[in-house]
């Protein structure tokens, strides 16, 4: 529940003033007033509301404004309000203001962003939506209810209902495009969220999110997802970053300024369209950059790109491109191993540019995008531009991309946690482009194998394949395929999947289709052991009684029944020494039987577990949970106070600091595993160790004066202190024990007062 919300009057009518022309372009008066007054039937719970006002502030939409910001005569006054719906109603008109000014979509999918909510929520009923605005509105509503529906915040990631959900989604594109626009301005309004709201919404961006709008070609708005995310996760970083960005744009600006000059120069004698802009990184791509290759912000070369934007027809697009591209290696040197040309075969999420690399001037490597206005708009709006473009139903490659997902995610026999990284791993793919024999094209991620190529092509193709022949040479089916190879592959009716298959396949659709086969015979198989184990049995005069196998099973170790005859139909256990088992167990029932007398109900007598009270949890898992077993990383020692969140690993669930330095990796890799965490009450009562590192002039008594505030620090015990000297400058590590944050932050203060004390901060 939303309480407390600041209600802008000007935002509002900045909102308003941006939304009903766009409407009015293709629908007529009748058509917007009626989506106006379904909007604000609902929000009022006036069923006769009137709400026939034009798009003048002047006039009617005064009142409108006055009503929903409850500001009266006072104008644009502020006004504390405590209505869940007025914020809603704000978030839906910028979630469609999002839509239509950044991704660049109709009428129809804003109006679907501002009728969610009604709907939902059962003010406004779809029939009269589909009355009111058509099918194509209702078809997206129901997109979003089905999403909604199976949307469970407070549950796990890895739940089938979040499989549901992603199924949803995949249902019609335009769904997914609003779910981007309405995460994207919830985090760009999460500054008044609670800290673990912020976490929350941070992990969803750049588990699933980001993902998505990257796989759609929005880069704009997957970038500006990882930088929230960033910021909301370790400020820390995000604002060094920001600052080192800001301190260097000057020089930044002056050598994009050195290096177009000459260029427009030499573009200019041939008479193209164009224009040259400078584009910086952004900060959650330089922080990847600093993270992987282990340097610091001065070291990075590519902070920034330039981009030649043509103004050409459609047939001369490639041309104009390539004459561009000549123009600049004439002038610098590029790095061949650095071209990337999507302009023979664009990206899957309909991306088309030119990349080159070149040494630029004091011998600066420089990246330069070169790309038509058209391909610029679908690079920035995704595959949406292709709405303005071709039409969303002639776009063939979002078709087979959803179709594909759609089969990965409807396979009931795979396993829910594999599901989700399948298609995490198609959302990310690089591509590489391969033939068949009959020079069909392929697109396949990078490391796509011979195998993976047979199933790309049909599933029997791939389930019977033994080896391939690319480039007219024989190789083995683990063959990882590059760009340009034309592959055929060699069958044979006595192959079939095998489990080794999936260790090296990448593809989503063999794995799929591997693990299906794989399923199949497995339980062909037990079928089989099953029907020999009874056979056998009845052939040694043997009655079996389910309990009394079920308890062998469990006896043996077996996790389920499906283990057990699988093992026995692969030869691990054999029929005969079963039967043998199972006799004991009979025979051991029997005696048991014997042993213990008959009671009646009368003298019987329940006995009461006595519950173990366990001691004080400091830790609150996920909903309230307490005394669950968990551990504190060592990647980052969290302690009492620190914002912490859970993740379950396969040694049970780790509670890790949201500044970890590993946090970014687990929620953008593994978000479904991610689980909520808190400190159970505002002071905690166990030490914890942490790691100080200080750093100061190299002089007499420092180190002194330095133990002796943390020796008369109340609650903080000394563990251990290391010092090392070098030119006048000394570095020392100290551990040491305390009870909270607050109690580290008041030591680090008053250690960092120290006279020749440089800094103290806290190593992970």
């Amino acid at each position: 529940m939303i309480t407390n919300t600041t209600i802008n009057t000007q935002e509002f009518l900045q909102l308003y003033r941006g939304l009903y022309p766009f409407f009015r372009e293709t629908w007529d008066r009748e058509q917007v007033d009626a989506l106006k007054e379904m909007r604000w039937r609902f929000l009022t719970g006036d069923a006769k509301a009137d709400l026939t006002v034009g798009a003048s502030p002047s006039g009617g939409d005064g009142r409108l404004v006055k009503k929903v910001s409850g500001a009266g005569d006072r104008g644009n006054e502020d006004k504390r309000l405590n209505d869940e719906e007025v914020w809603r109603l704000l978030l839906d008109m910028k979630t469609a203001a999002v839509l239509i000014h950044e991704i660049g979509l109709k009428q129809s999918t804003a109006c679907a962003a501002l009728l969610y909510w009604p709907v939902w929520k059962h003010g406004v009923p779809l029939i009269e939506v589909k009355k009111r605005f058509g099918a194509e509105v209702e078809l997206l509503l129901k997109g979003l209810l089905n999403v909604n529906r199976f949307s469970d915040k407070k549950g796990a990631v890895e739940s089938e209902n979040y499989i549901k959900l992603l199924l949803s989604m995949a249902e019609d594109v335009r769904v997914v495009f609003i779910m981007i626009a309405r995460q994207l301005q919830l985090m760009r309004d999460a500054k008044g969220l609670s800290a673990q709201g912020r976490l929350d919404l941070s992990v969803e961006s750049i588990y699933l999110y980001a993902p998505l709008a990257h796989r759609l070609g929005l880069y704009s708005i997957k970038s500006e997802l990882e930088d929230l995310s960033l910021k909301y996760t370790d400020r820390e970083r995000y604002d060094y970053i920001a600052h080192k960005l800001n301190e260097t744009k000057r020089s930044r600006d002056k050598y994009i300024e050195e290096f177009i000059k000459p260029v427009s120069k030499r573009l200019d004698k041939t008479g193209l369209k164009y224009e040259i802009k400078g584009r910086t990184k952004s900060i959650h791509s330089i922080n990847n950059k600093l993270k992987k290759q282990k340097i610091e912000f001065e070291s990075v070369y590519d902070l920034f790109a330039i981009r030649v934007i043509l103004d050409s027809p459609a047939e001369l697009e490639k041309a104009h491109c390539w004459q561009v591209y000549s123009v600049i290696t004439d002038m610098y040197q590029p790095n061949p191993k650095r071209l990337k040309d999507w302009l023979s075969i664009p990206k899957s999420n309909g991306y088309e540019s030119l990349h080159i690399t070149v040494m630029g001037p004091e011998s600066k490597w420089v990246e330069v995008q070169i790309r038509t206005r058209r391909m610029d708009e679908i690079a920035e709006r995704g595959l949406a531009a292709h709405w303005k473009y071709k039409g969303v139903k002639e776009e063939s490659t979002l078709d087979s991309w959803l179709a594909s997902l759609r089969e990965s995610l409807e396979d009931s026999g795979n396993d829910v946690n594999q599901k989700l990284t399948d298609f995490k791993l198609n959302l990310y793919d690089e591509e590489i482009f391969v033939f068949s024999p009959k020079g069909d094209l392929f697109k396949l991620p990078k490391g796509a194998t011979v195998l993976d190529f047979g199933f790309a092509v049909h599933t029997n193709l791939g389930a019977t394949c033994v080896s391939g022949r690319v480039n007219g040479k024989n190789v083995p089916i683990r063959y990882q395929l590059k760009s340009g190879d034309q592959v055929e592959i060699n069958t044979s009716s006595n192959q079939t999947p095998k489990q080794d298959w999936l260790s090296f396949v990448v593809t989503s659709k063999a794995r799929t289709k591997i693990r299906q086969l794989l399923k199949e015979e497995a339980d062909k198989q037990v079928n089989i052991a099953k029907e020999t184990l009874q056979r056998r049995m009845k052939n040694r005069k043997i009655e079996p009684d389910e309990s009394l196998l079920m308890q062998l099973i469990k006896k043996l170790h077996y996790k389920t029944v499906t283990d057990f005859y699988a093992d026995i139909a692969s030869g691990k256990l054999d029929v005969n020494w079963v039967m043998d088992r199972y006799l004991e167990v009979e025979s051991r029932e029997g005696e048991g039987r014997d042993a213990y007398p008959t009671v009646s109900a009368e003298q019987f007598t329940l006995k009461t577990p006595v519950r173990e009270e366990s001691g004080g949890d400091e830790l609150i898992i996920d909903q309230n949970l307490t005394g669950i077993d968990y551990r504190l990383a060592k990647c980052c020692n969290p302690i009492f106070g620190d914002e912490i969140f859970g993740f379950v690993s396969s040694q049970g669930i780790k509670i890790h600091r949201v500044t970890c330095p590993n946090a970014h990796d687990l929620f953008s890799r593994f978000g479904y595993r991610v689980i909520k965490a808190r400190w159970s009450s505002p002071t905690g009562s166990s030490s914890y160790t942490i790691v100080l590192r200080v750093i100061g002039n190299d002089q007499l008594n420092i180190v002194t004066n330095l133990m002796s505030i943390i020796s008369k620090e109340e609650g903080v015990q000394m563990r251990s202190i290391s010092i090392d000297s070098n030119d006048g400058l000394f570095q020392g590590n100290i551990s040491v024990t305390l009870a909270n944050t607050s109690m580290l932050e008041r030591l680090i203060k008053k250690l960092k007062v120290v006279k020749g004390v440089k800094s103290v901060e806290r190593l992970n």
